[in-house]
């Protein structure tokens, strides 16, 4: 059998679209995939022709085209596909009968857009942080803000052992303020914010590239043709995952 064309284990469950690499790496230290009915460590290659499956259930590639939703998260529903130990999982609410998965996360305190997918390829192409792809959000604090504030939150803060990339940030009101970040780190904004002593009460992400947020909140549509081929031109020329 060609090894060349085997694949590590999680870039292939991302790629037949069963869920994003995270989830997989999550799967398989929980011990719940098997490869041959036999237990995979992390890095371990799946061939052409291996059996896969999680909790005992055979996985293959889809069949049908891909599929595209935009939905509008509302607060306390949690971004993950695991749903045998998150009650209140995107997954459920959603409750697509095709298997997807979301690409990112928003927080289960925040709300708006966030795309999902059975499109393996694609997640991992948004995902990367290198990419650069615009997210706007629009975020309410506890306090009034002022120029300093806007001016740090524009230049960059310190959080998580790096300093965030500059960004775009414009006052709305005396206590909310519109963010487009290019990078994606764990809840960035609160964490920007807080460092300036500032607390988020409210957060809405309202565009994920070129989609902008346009349906009511808890419900979701499909991206439309035109807008899925104008993704698919803006991450062309993205970096992928690396199968390292």
């Amino acid at each position: 059998m060609d090894s060349s064309s085997a694949i590590r284990i999680n870039k292939y469950l991302s790629e037949i679209g069963f869920c994003s690499r995270r989830a997989a790496d999550k799967l398989i230290e929980e011990g719940r995939v098997r490869i041959n009915g036999k237990v995979p460590e992390m890095g371990t290659k799946v061939m052409p022709g291996d059996e896969v499956t999680v909790d005992n259930q055979p996985t293959q590639a889809p069949t049908e085209d891909f599929i595209y939703l935009a939905f509008n998260k509302p607060i306390g529903i949690v971004c993950t596909t695991d749903q045998r130990r998150e009650k209140d999982n995107i997954i459920d609410f959603i409750n697509h009968p095709k298997r997807i998965f979301p690409i990112g996360r928003l927080d289960k305190p925040s709300e708006g857009l966030i795309f999902l997918t059975n499109d393996g390829d694609i997640v991992n192409k948004i995902l990367r942080a290198r990419n650069h792809h615009e997210k706007e959000y629009l975020v309410t604090v506890d306090r009034p803000i002022n120029e300093a504030f806007l001016q740090k939150m524009r230049s960059g803060i310190p959080i998580l052992d790096t300093v965030t990339r500059a960004c775009e940030v414009q006052q709305i009101d005396r206590f909310s303020f519109k963010i487009i970040l290019t990078q994606g780190l764990n809840r960035q904004i609160r964490r920007m914010c807080e460092y300036l002593v500032y607390e988020v009460v409210k957060l809405k992400r309202v565009r994920i590239m070129n989609i902008r947020l346009d349906v009511p909140i808890g419900k979701w549509r499909y991206l439309t043709s035109d807008e899925i081929s104008e993704l698919r031109t803006m991450v062309a020329g993205s970096a992928k995952a690396i199968d390292e």
